[in-house]
């Protein structure tokens, strides 16, 4: 990537007083979290080169007072203004250390229902909600960036469809994203068309709500603005590696981590295009990466800085760590294979089985070194110790895939040429340096003149921008744009298809957008959704094109004050 942007990446979230580059950052992390000189050195090594990056916090906090390194948190939340209003206060001290926070709601009673303390009525979780936005409106993380929360309310709650519609406003409780929790019946009774069946009933006003009401509701709030997200209870829970320490009924901002209350999880990505050798992957440095980088993300669970000592405690217990990838789709592209093609997706399945075989050996092995997970005796891994509960995960890697200069996580990339909006308060004009490369290359081998040449590359460029897309340039080869596909050009089937091809293969979730056309209706989202609960994925987040104005990628401006090709590592 060009230096203005590194450049303000890097002051805006990253650099400390003393720091001028990105080799200062790692230097500091790394002597932050290495216990040994060699194991300082080799952790800087892996940061410095961009094959592994750990998340924001720890690249922010570590080696400074605050300290505080995990990501992801969840707090419970129980239906008493004192068990409220302490989640509020734990919320609050989790966004000022740099983390974000996942609370299920499901526990506050319905509005209108009678509160004998009081003589009175109860308002309802949506309203609780609305103070825990404002709260966290108000608190910046680690003085860096805003807090963000993940709301969640079980689909029997009597309050379901306020919950559903409390965000069907562009701007209302934008500091949450919102996700309906579903089990697995309610799923059969959609699949069976029981849609007449009574879900839930007031308490007190004995007020039916059907899962037809629920479903549409589900479906209208994403055709509209992208939210709710939903989730599926049973898959989730089938997978808990702990399932005698409780149910999983929340997870963290963007989804990727199913946590028992009180748990915090430090995440990491591996960037795999560091690892394309010719028209291979080098799975010899893929799995020596991972084992280094969870032996690091291990280590920060006790350098950690912790904002509750419940917190610790339930961290320490079962030592998660979110190990993940990112660069996933520029590294088909390097290697000339179409994101939703069935050889890409089965790549990807069998990369991420080699990373998440060499995280568990890797924890292992610590386990053998050191001790494994406090709760083992009782977890699912009983048969061999272990080191770590959980250990591979899918984040969306924002902000460390543009210090990688890779696509983030899993997606496909939004598009070849955009603005990318509200970046660390900047916005900046994008074009991706491996489709820049192959247009001029296509260019060059259909016209004859440079200056005819130029003249085609900027308008290819200029309509990308515009709208999107190469699909409709007739003149460009059909290989090229069968590979160059962008987000929007994949059907919302094939999203799924690769999400479906990871999922099993990590042991948490994965912070996944599944992109649909501006024309698709709620019966496309339905089908979406149950396409998704039958590919065993454990949630789904989709969002249909132009649903809201304020969004982090845009297409359909011409001119922005920071152009930029993302083509180079942070100097330094």
């Amino acid at each position: 990537m060009t230096g203005s942007l590194t450049t303000h990446i890097l002051a805006a979230r990253y650099l400390r007083d003393d720091e001028n580059s990105f080799t200062d950052v790692c230097r500091r992390v790394a002597d932050a979290i290495g216990e040994t000189q060699r194991e300082k050195e080799t952790f800087f090594s892996e940061m410095h080169s961009l094959r592994f990056l750990p998340n924001s916090p720890t690249l922010m906090n570590a080696g400074t007072e605050n300290g505080q390194l995990a990501a992801c948190f969840t707090l419970p939340i129980g239906d008493s203004l004192p068990t409220i209003f302490d989640a509020l206060k734990w919320g609050a001290l989790i966004h000022q250390s740099g983390g974000g926070t996942g609370y299920n709601f499901s526990k506050i009673r319905p509005k209108a229902s009678p509160v004998r303390e009081l003589d009175g009525m109860a308002s309802g979780p949506v309203s609780f909600m609305q103070i825990f936005n404002q709260a966290t409106e108000i608190i910046r993380q680690g003085g860096r960036r805003r807090g963000a929360n993940m709301g969640i309310l079980n689909a029997d709650h009597p309050d379901i469809l306020t919950f559903i519609h409390a965000k069907e406003r562009e701007g209302d409780l934008a500091n949450f994203n919102i996700s309906v929790m579903v089990t697995d019946a309610f799923m059969a009774c959609i699949r069976d068309g029981k849609q007449d069946s009574v879900w839930t009933t007031h308490p007190a006003t004995g007020d039916e709500v059907t899962v037809g009401d629920i479903w549409d509701a589900i479906t209208g709030g994403i055709w509209k603005n992208g939210e709710p997200g939903v989730l599926f209870y049973n898959e989730i829970n089938h997978h808990n590696p702990t399932p005698l320490l409780g149910e999983i009924d929340a997870v963290n901002p963007c989804g990727e981590q199913p946590l028992l209350p009180f748990e915090s999880c430090v995440l990491g990505s591996v960037n795999l295009t560091r690892f394309v050798k010719e028209d291979h992957i080098d799975e010899v440095g893929l799995k020596q990466t991972t084992g280094i980088a969870v032996r690091m993300l291990d280590r920060i669970i006790d350098k950690n800085t912790y904002p509750l000592s419940r917190i610790e405690t339930a961290t320490k217990r079962t030592r998660k760590v979110g190990l993940g990838v990112m660069g996933v789709h520029d590294t088909l592209l390097m290697l000339g294979i179409p994101y939703d093609s069935a050889k890409g997706r089965v790549l990807c399945g069998h990369v991420m089985e080699c990373i998440t075989t060499a995280a568990v050996e890797t924890s292992h092995v610590i386990a053998v070194e050191s001790d494994s997970f406090p709760a083992w005796d009782n977890s699912r891994w009983n048969k061999c110790p272990m080191r770590n509960a959980a250990l591979t995960c899918i984040a969306p890697t924002g902000s460390i895939s543009l210090l990688a200069d890779c696509s983030p996580g899993i997606e496909p990339v939004y598009s070849y040429a955009y603005t990318r909006r509200h970046t660390a308060g900047s916005s900046f004009a994008m074009l991706h340096p491996l489709f820049a490369q192959d247009l001029a290359t296509a260019a060059r081998d259909r016209f004859s003149s440079q200056p005819e040449v130029d003249q085609e590359i900027n308008a290819v460029i200029s309509h990308l921008r515009r709208t999107g897309t190469v699909q409709d340039i007739n003149w460009l080869p059909a290989s090229f744009r069968r590979l160059y596909k962008t987000a929007t050009d994949i059907s919302w089937k094939d999203h799924i298809r690769m999400q479906a091809v990871f999922q099993p293969r990590v042991h948490a979730a994965i912070s996944k957008t599944i992109n649909m056309p501006h024309s698709a209706t709620d019966d496309d989202i339905a089908a979406a959704i149950l396409f998704a609960w039958g590919s065993n994925l454990k949630g789904i987040t989709c969002y249909r094109t132009g649903s809201r104005r304020e969004v982090v990628y845009a297409i359909g401006e011409e001119t922005e004050p920071w152009p930029c090709i993302c083509s180079r590592p942070p100097e330094g």
